[in-house]
């Protein structure tokens, strides 16, 4: 079978040649970074190496760097860790300040710290493109403010994405983060999505914490990093050998390598790749309204988004179906988030900005890549118009008795 049109890029990215290349390359060293023999030793000097590239690209000291085995895995040690080390520092800092439309690595590590852990959740609103409510009721200063003009003692932790892994609004992380660190309140930012499509550095004063992926730069599933910066500690979630800060564990050197060339090339043309997905992005919309003009795009107001993602609903139709259908015409597309694809509910980052139920489940993202052509965005508005009528007949079949007619 050919092989398909890939446009699901937030889900992952295919490791580019030159990564991958690397990647073999630095396979051949044996040796456990933590061994102090010669070959132990020039896997530590790959890992710090690579650390100080990636820490680089955030504006940041290698120090202040830890590698996790993944994104989820860098989330959960940001938002438990982070929680358990305010809870040690002061009991009455139970409370956790989250996003309705954060990814649900982090809406799963916050239920389960109040299923298991006594956290409690203020949560916190977002507006019709996905932006998160700084100011009003549902917003973060609201959620902040204690008695008169000091600010409440029992916030443990915000946390909150820096652009939306669905819709692609960034974030206002700088506003949050100024009334965090007023606050004395530690913040995490969820940067794997916006990580590699724009520039995240210099970090605000006021973030924490924060956490990026390999594999959505092009580089390899399963190597993560967060971000602690100086000051900021967590609780471990594993322990054993204390091999990082905040984290035990042997270390993924060939991995961390890969991930640091993937990196560098993403950002060394982070503005050109930019230039291209937005020119190829507002050439999808732009035939989107042209083709499908019942189809309502998401995020387009918003401030700022990121370069390469396109979001939309189409009224009547199921977004699995969608998928399958544009799947058999050669296109590799989604719904939303992978992690929860194939799980027959409406995006709750839809809900939350303010759609209904029947128009959320009509959900489909369209995600670019450095190597998208413009053929490829033509070859796709061909195919769609087809693919929504089919969803239409399918989604109307579903909810219209067909007997007698």
């Amino acid at each position: 079978m050919p092989m398909p049109v890939y446009l699901d890029h937030a889900a992952t990215s295919p490791m580019p040649a030159s990564v991958r290349a690397a990647y073999l390359h630095a396979l051949e060293t044996a040796g456990n970074p933590s061994s102090i023999h010669s070959a132990g030793q020039s896997a530590r000097a790959m890992l710090d190496d690579a650390r100080s590239r990636i820490a680089a690209t955030l504006g940041v000291d290698a120090v202040e760097l830890t590698f996790t085995g993944g994104g989820t895995e860098a989330v959960n040690l940001a938002v438990k860790g982070l929680f358990w080390r305010a809870r040690q520092a002061d009991p009455r800092r139970t409370r956790l300040l989250v996003p309705r439309a954060e990814h649900h690595a982090t809406l799963d590590a916050v239920e389960w710290l109040v299923a298991h852990e006594g956290a409690s959740v203020t949560w916190l609103e977002v507006d019709a493109e996905g932006v998160l409510l700084i100011d009003g009721l549902g917003g973060v200063a609201a959620a902040l403010a204690g008695a008169g003009d000091e600010p409440a003692d029992d916030v443990a932790l915000i946390t909150m994405l820096a652009a939306n892994n669905e819709v692609g609004s960034v974030q206002p992380v700088a506003e949050v983060a100024a009334l965090a660190a007023a606050a004395g309140v530690p913040l995490h930012v969820d940067a794997i999505a916006a990580y590699g499509q724009i520039d995240l550095a210099p970090l605000p004063p006021g973030v924490g914490a924060l956490s990026i992926s390999a594999h959505k730069v092009g580089g390899p599933v399963g190597v993560g990093a967060l971000v602690l910066r100086r000051g900021t500690e967590v609780v471990p979630l594993l322990h054993g050998g204390a091999q990082q800060r905040g984290r035990s564990g042997t270390m993924d050197a060939p991995g961390a390598w890969a991930f640091a060339v993937a990196a560098e090339a993403a950002h060394a043309e982070l503005a050109a790749r930019a230039a291209h997905k937005r020119a190829l992005r507002d050439r999808l919309e732009a035939g989107i309204r042209a083709h499908v003009p019942q189809a309502v795009l998401h995020g387009t107001g918003a401030a700022h988004r990121l370069p390469g993602t396109v979001h939309l609903t189409v009224p009547g139709c199921e977004g699995d179906s969608l998928l399958f259908l544009l799947d058999q015409a050669g296109f590799a597309v989604s719904t939303g988030s992978a992690c929860q694809a194939g799980v027959p509910e409406p995006s709750h980052v839809l809900l939350a900005m303010g759609l209904s139920a029947a128009d959320a489940r009509g959900a489909l993202r369209v995600t670019l890549g450095p190597d998208t052509t413009a053929d490829e965005i033509d070859a796709l508005l061909d195919a769609l118009p087809a693919a929504v009528a089919r969803a239409e007949a399918a989604g109307l079949a579903a909810r219209t008795p067909m007997l007698g007619r």
